[in-house]
């Protein structure tokens, strides 16, 4: 049956639920960058840069079930409004500490920074599975793969933009003005979620306590071989392999670009997902699912040890480009198998323990980074990851048989 690649787009408040996340994205992302390169000129420490990500992360962990089990049982669209609007809060800080030559920071370091870092964390802790389980309401299921990759690449697209954009604002307007824009983007994002129309919740079995409703999302996932699968694969290979905590001093010490090109370092890997997710949208990576995503896990962690090695910047680029190619597969792979096999009303949930997975990737990864570096020294710590991203690749292909075997389009 031949497939529509618009399909999800003709949804009106999908196009707004998809305008709302690259907007998001977009700020967020670009906020990473000026947030990356101010910690740095004030410390000169790669521990600092990875202490950026345990910040974020620490309320991001511990918030997250709780967030999940809200999700289940509260309208989905009040805490995506919520979560959003605490999140424009918190860039308007940001913002704020540069006011008056960064008054604040000159009297208090850069502590506050972290304070306002921790406090976004928990929103994000919200924010993720109150829009992905309100996706699954908006959306038919015959489409999910199809909305997926639209959302991956809203995601990809903020991703390149806005590290691209806020290196390059950085430079010519300054911190102040830049973290400005980063509010209005925000504020955006938040009346997109506004104009989305409510849906009820699904119906849940039964009542049950708070521990519960939270524990039921981690064994449904610990349960399911090819959901877990998934999950880990992605903890580990970002947890080791990722590199984004150290761009700052790749950018400053081996390629000497500056922040427009730390810009243009942290947007690479999302120029080659929003390439690689318009070739999915016409040939979605249904058939075996399972093996393309072993596969692109592992193309990830070589990219990473080929990136370290290099010293062009220009090779550097398109080495990250390739790295997001890989990683856009894994991310709609990962994003459909989760959506196909939750039940509706344990979306919010199962999406939690999935943010658990990819949030501590993402930011103890990036604190694993940081420490690394200062152990291994930047280049070698960089080889390191790469190697163990292979080589948990290598141990899931081999333990997870359900997941190697995996054919999403028998699922829809």
């Amino acid at each position: 049956m031949k497939r529509d690649p618009l399909a999800s787009l003709r949804l009106a408040d999908f196009r707004f639920y998809l305008t709302a996340r690259l907007l998001m994205t977009f700020a967020i992302q670009m906020q990473s960058v000026v947030v990356g390169w101010q910690i740095y000129q004030y410390t000169k420490n790669p521990l600092w840069l990875g202490m950026i990500g345990l910040t974020g992360a620490i309320p991001f962990l511990t918030s997250s079930l709780y967030a999940g089990h809200v999700a289940d049982i509260i309208e989905r669209k009040k805490i995506m409004m919520w979560s959003t609007f605490v999140l424009v809060l918190c860039t308007g800080l940001l913002c704020g500490f540069t006011l008056n030559n960064g008054f604040v920071l000159q009297n208090y370091g850069v502590w506050p920074i972290y304070v306002t870092i921790f406090l976004s964390g928990i929103a994000r802790a919200f924010v993720g599975p109150s829009y992905f389980a309100f996706m699954s309401q908006i959306v038919p299921r015959s489409e999910y793969s199809n909305a997926a990759t639209w959302s991956s690449t809203a995601w990809q697209t903020g991703a390149i933009g806005g590290p691209a954009l806020g290196g390059l604002l950085y430079g010519i307007l300054g911190i102040t003005k830049t973290y400005a824009i980063d509010v209005v983007l925000l504020g955006i994002a938040l009346l997109c979620v506004v104009v989305i129309k409510s849906r009820p919740l699904p119906p849940r079995e039964k009542k049950e306590s708070l521990f519960e409703s939270l524990s039921k999302g981690v064994v449904f996932v610990f349960k399911n071989q090819e959901i877990l699968g998934a999950l880990s694969l992605d903890l580990f290979a970002v947890l080791f392999g990722g590199a984004v905590a150290l761009l700052p001093i790749f950018a400053d010490k081996i390629l000497m670009v500056g922040p427009i090109g730390l810009g243009l370092l942290r947007a690479a890997p999302a120029v080659g997902a929003v390439i690689m997710a318009a070739i999915m949208v016409y040939r979605p990576p249904l058939h075996n699912a399972g093996r393309n995503l072993l596969f692109c896990v592992a193309g990830f962690g070589i990219c990473m040890i080929l990136f370290a090695i290099s010293t062009n910047f220009y090779l550097s680029l398109f080495i990250l480009a390739l790295s997001g190619a890989f990683d856009s597969v894994s991310v709609v792979i990962r994003s459909t198998i989760v959506q196909l096999m939750t039940p509706d009303e344990m979306r919010g949930r199962v999406s939690a323990v999935n943010n658990i997975f990819i949030g501590s990737s993402n930011e103890i990864g990036e604190f694993e980074s940081g420490v690394a570096a200062r152990i291994m020294r930047l280049v070698p710590s960089v080889i390191f990851g790469g190697t163990m991203t292979i080589i948990v690749v290598a141990y899931t292909a081999i333990k997870a048989k359900k997941l190697r075997a995996l054919h999403l389009e028998t699922k829809q």
